[in-house]
Formats: C-alpha cells, structure tokens, sequence
C-alpha cells in the first residue's frame, strides 16, 4: 500500500511538472487574464480534464504554479550563511540566480509580471514568509560587516541590486541580445554574465 501510494505520489508529481511547464509559456505569452486552460493542455498534450483533476480553475493553477516558483527558488538560493565567507556564499548565489535567468526564464518573467501588476496573489506571502526569509538573509549579511568581511553595505540594497542584475538577463533577454546583437544569449555570454557581475558586486562591498 505504501509502495503504490508512493508511485501515485510520484505521478502526481511529474504530471503537475508538466502542467506548469506549459502554464509558464501560456502565462508569459498572454498573461494572467489571457491565459486559457485549454490552450495549456494542447502546450502540455494532455485533456483538459486532466488539468481541472489537479487544479480547481485558472486561478488555483496560477497560484500554485507561483507557489512552486517560489519553493523552487528558496530552495536553489539558499546560499547565503554565516558559516560561508562572504566571497563563497555571494558567489554562488550571483552564480545560481544567473543559471535560473538562464534556464528558467518564464519563472522569472511570471513573478516579475505578477508585481508590476500590485502582487495581488502574492500580496500575502510578501508580508508574511517573504519578509522572515529575507530578513534572515539580512541578517547573515550583517554579521558579515560587524565581522569584518566585507563592507559597511546596505544589505537591502545588496539584494535588490543581485536580483534585479541577474533576473534582467531574463525579463529582459530581448533586449540584450538586440543589444550584443545575437539571436540568442550562449552558454559562455551567461558565464561572462557571473563573472563581470560577480567581480563588480564584490569588489563594490569591498570583499576580496
């Protein structure tokens, strides 16, 4: 019984995978009022019933798609310790966030559409779990500047500065490459994207 209620666990799983999948091209390309449920079973190549099986409507569906976005990233993100020296732990981080921009672009480009229109489902979890999380993401900083490590920095501002440097790559990938004049961003212009971004943000905070 155990077994077969872990093997359902894991369809359900990859099932929903594929879902989101084709719910972050539907939302990207029409957004959130645009966006149609049947039009995200042909993306996924499954029967619309089997999207109203694990999502109750559009909404349900846009707000957990949100809710695994955001699971996603706490998870691969989640760099930042007092235990690492300040050139690690930022590194990685400027490093991870980049790979997401680069991998994971519609995420980006879904979370970032659903604040410039007021966060109106993710209104709560901005005042609530987001701010415990972020302020111990502040606090780690802080024990590195009362340490010595780095700079006297505004940690908010820190943040702010690797999210909107890295997620640009991403939200705003039109743009760059009309600007480097390419088709599409490489592998090695994403690994030029770590290093000047990582050179400059740590030598900003004054970490060598």
């Amino acid at each position: 019984m155990a077994k077969s209620k872990a093997s359902e666990g894991n369809i359900r799983q990859k099932n929903k995978a594929v879902i989101f999948d084709a719910a972050k091209k539907e939302f990207v390309t029409y957004g959130f009022k645009g966006a149609s449920i049947k039009r995200i079973a042909e993306r996924a190549n499954i029967a619309r019933a089997n999207i109203h099986y694990y999502f109750q409507d559009k909404t349900d569906l846009y707000q957990q798609l949100l809710s695994n976005i955001i699971e996603v990233w706490n998870r691969d993100y989640d760099t930042l310790s007092v235990h690492k020296g300040p050139k690690q732990a930022l590194s990685a981080y400027i490093r991870a966030k980049v790979m997401h921009s680069k991998d994971d672009p519609d995420s980006s480009r879904i979370f970032a559409s659903e604040l410039i229109h007021g966060a109106p489902v993710l209104n709560q979890y901005l005042y609530g779990d987001f701010k415990d999380w972020l302020q111990s993401q502040v606090s780690v900083i802080e024990t590195w500047i009362e340490q010595g490590l780095m700079d006297k920095v505004n940690p908010h501002h820190l943040l702010f500065l690797i999210w909107s440097s890295t997620q640009h790559y991403a939200d705003f990938n039109v743009q760059v490459v009309a600007a480097l004049n390419k088709e599409t961003m490489s592998d090695d212009d994403f690994e030029d994207v770590v290093t000047f971004l990582t050179q400059i943000i740590l030598k900003g905070c004054g970490i060598h």
